[in-house]
């Protein structure tokens, strides 16, 4: 039933392209399908980067010469941080492998005859059908990834990996969310939620009755262990440490950072120190800036990152710097982020 609903609603549709009339032509043609629905409209990559945020299209058609930014570089930026399929478009004559190594699905060049009859004819010739196999693309790989993530891979183990997590306001349910669908193979796990002294503890109880795994308020000198959760204590800075092939975590009183102690940079600079690319890092829902240049840190080290998306988030403020200054490797919507954790995970040696 799911699959069937999924092939019944509308394809969701971002037009990016710098002429205004081309652009509304496009969207106007487009829209007259009734399986597809152009929910937003751009005239420059930095537009087309915040209605993907916003609107989270199925399908994207780019065009390729446009001012501030072309599509080529766009694509460049974009992948990393938010894969999605991409119709590049051109008045250029382009070859396939031109457009594969960008990471698009397809590529069209724009009728040599710009009238509306032209256009109309083109869309509905050629562009129309590109999207709709675009859109089938994205939900035959969307199936493969709930496969990839099916319980009998929760039996798998993980040698000396490590997530770390960060997060502030409405970070306590958008944790919980995330943690609780862990399985006790789940590598040791380190969180920093901004919370004051006493309360972490009381938290890291409730988590531990609510989850699979073992969850404690850590202590300075805890091993870091596959199945278990340590949450920082709410007046010490937490850092991860390896000695001997195990990690382990130092609590610390000092001086807060990024306005915070516990802080999510702390944490997050130390774990791309200790394990580098064997590091998931996840940014959750927050005020301000903390985490997002600890996370940069993080992958610049090898290890891959996760961003909660703006549409999911209580407060778009951590994951949105984080987003900004390209520490995000993957933005993910709350209830995806477990299964992306367990896909990455998947993949390091």
């Amino acid at each position: 039933m799911q699959e069937m609903r999924d092939y019944m609603r509308r394809v969701k549709v971002l037009v990016v392209d710098d002429s205004i009339m081309f652009r509304k032509m496009l969207s106007e043609f487009l829209d007259e399908d009734p399986e597809i629905e152009v929910v937003a409209m751009a005239g420059d990559p930095y537009q087309a980067r915040d209605m993907i945020i916003r609107f989270n299209p199925d399908v994207m058609t780019l065009d390729i010469e446009m001012p501030r930014m072309n599509g080529i570089e766009f694509m460049k930026k974009l992948m990393p941080q938010h894969p999605m399929k991409v119709i590049m478009i051109s008045s250029m004559q382009q070859t396939p492998t031109d457009y594969a190594i960008y990471g698009a699905v397809d590529y069209l060049q724009k009728p040599h005859d710009m009238d509306g009859d032209a256009i109309y004819k083109w869309v509905h010739e050629e562009l129309i059908a590109k999207v709709k196999a675009a859109y089938h693309d994205k939900l035959v790989e969307e199936k493969k990834k709930q496969i990839a993530v099916s319980p009998n891979n929760f039996k798998r183990k993980y040698n000396n990996k490590i997530v770390a997590i960060g997060a502030s306001t409405g970070g306590t349910e958008a944790i919980l969310s995330v943690v609780k669908n862990f399985y006790p193979n789940i590598p040791g796990t380190v969180i920093v939620q901004h919370m004051p002294p006493g309360f972490t503890e009381m938290y890291a109880e409730r988590l531990d009755k609510e989850c699979r795994v073992k969850v404690r308020e850590a202590k300075d000198g805890d091993l870091v262990e596959d199945g278990k959760i340590l949450i920082a204590p709410g007046d010490k800075h937490m850092t991860l440490m390896r000695e001997n092939g195990r990690y382990y975590v130092k609590c610390f009183e000092a001086e807060k950072v990024s306005g915070h102690c516990p802080s999510v940079d702390v944490l997050f600079k130390s774990v791309a120190k200790a394990a580098a690319s064997d590091a998931v890092g996840v940014i959750l829902t927050g005020m301000g800036s903390d985490g997002a240049r600890g996370l940069l840190a993080m992958r610049k080290r090898g290890a891959h990152t996760i961003g909660e998306d703006e549409k999911s988030c209580v407060v778009y403020g951590m994951p949105k710097v984080a987003y900004d200054i390209g520490a995000v490797q993957y933005q993910e919507p709350l209830e995806n982020i477990a299964s992306k954790i367990y896909n990455i995970l998947n993949t390091i040696p």
